[in-house]
């Protein structure tokens, strides 16, 4: 068998995580033949609780998992790794500011993107996924210069699985009939989701989405709203958030960069925009359609941007230029 990897998951002892270490620990992501030594953090406090969470990871008696190190402290976490998934955050507490939240979330992620610089390889691929995630993945990226800004993502992974999964319940096909739904910008209440290059398997054959849906006014409106809405929702209805689908985007998104994306299809990760796609300012973090090879993603280039999309796509743009900004002073401080 290869050598096995190092893959570390914060925020370790949380529900998130819960539902996501089984599948990465049975191969779901890194592969059915890939070895891994998992590594979990948190913060002290939740030591006991992560004990717990290793004896479950022991009791599964899982073939490739060949070591878990739960840990507190991130020289022991970081180290030699080949894949971060970084969930643990500052979650946003009744009353709380959205700068208050920025403020407490650029301490952690500037902390955690030091030590990646420190510790991990310099090929590590680290995924971010606690919120606000866009520009907590632009402090830690900020953070650690010795590694590729290409090596950091956030997850919007979990919105594209949301908004393929509403045009193919609208269509009364499967989720995987749908194809190349993109979900711009900023992982909040401003995302895009965009169906204007979506594909639905109707059939046998491919179908426009606006084809297949025949209900431009629900497209343009409460498809988009729904996808927007759809982690308070979850919130409203569980009294908890999003845990289960997370962890699924969380492994879809991992798996793909892993081993790439289809020909002819592309998905939706927060990267590091340079300014020269699709009029997106540059440092950045924004969700674009990309196509991953070799574990290196691309953005989807040449889609055609209707002013419908530019209007929204500009939108979600102009509140990550606001976050980073804000993030930013926080830096300097």
């Amino acid at each position: 068998m290869a050598d096995p990897i190092r893959v570390l998951v914060t925020g370790a002892a949380g529900q998130i995580a819960y539902s996501l270490l089984y599948g990465i620990a049975k191969g779901d992501v890194f592969g059915k033949d890939q070895p891994i030594v998992l590594v979990l953090l948190d913060i002290t406090p939740m030591l006991p609780v992560l004990d717990g969470v290793v004896m479950e990871l022991q009791d599964c008696a899982l073939p490739l998992l060949k070591e878990v190190i739960p840990t507190d402290k991130e020289e022991v976490a970081f180290k030699d790794l080949d894949a971060a998934i970084l969930v643990g955050s500052m979650p946003r507490k009744e009353g709380m500011e959205r700068k208050d939240l920025l403020k407490a979330n650029v301490a952690i992620f500037k902390s955690q993107g030091t030590a990646l610089d420190k510790y991990a390889k310099k090929t590590v691929k680290v995924l971010v996924v606690g919120n606000p995630a866009n520009t907590n993945c632009l402090i830690a990226a900020k953070s650690a210069p010795s590694i590729p800004k290409e090596n950091f993502s956030c997850l919007t992974r979990l919105d594209h699985n949301r908004a393929s999964s509403q045009v193919a319940m609208r269509c009364g096909v499967s989720a995987n009939s749908v194809k190349n739904v993109i979900i711009w910008g900023n992982h909040s209440s401003t995302q895009y989701p965009d169906v204007h290059h979506c594909k639905v398997s109707v059939g046998g054959k491919d179908v426009a989405a606006f084809d297949a849906v025949k209900d431009d006014s629900w497209l343009k409106g409460d498809f988009i709203s729904t996808v927007q809405q759809r982690g308070a929702a979850v919130i409203k209805a569980r009294k908890l958030s999003s845990a289960m689908s997370a962890a699924k985007a969380i492994c879809d998104h991992m798996r793909d960069i892993w081993t790439g994306t289809a020909e002819g299809e592309f998905v939706s990760m927060g990267v590091y925009s340079t300014g020269n796609s699709y009029g997106v300012p540059d440092d950045l973090i924004y969700s674009f359609p990309v196509t991953i090879k070799d574990k290196s993603w691309k953005i989807a280039e040449g889609l055609a941007i209707n002013d419908f999309s530019r209007a929204k796509m500009d939108a979600t743009a102009a509140e990550l230029v606001e976050e980073r900004d804000t993030a930013i002073s926080f830096l300097c401080v």
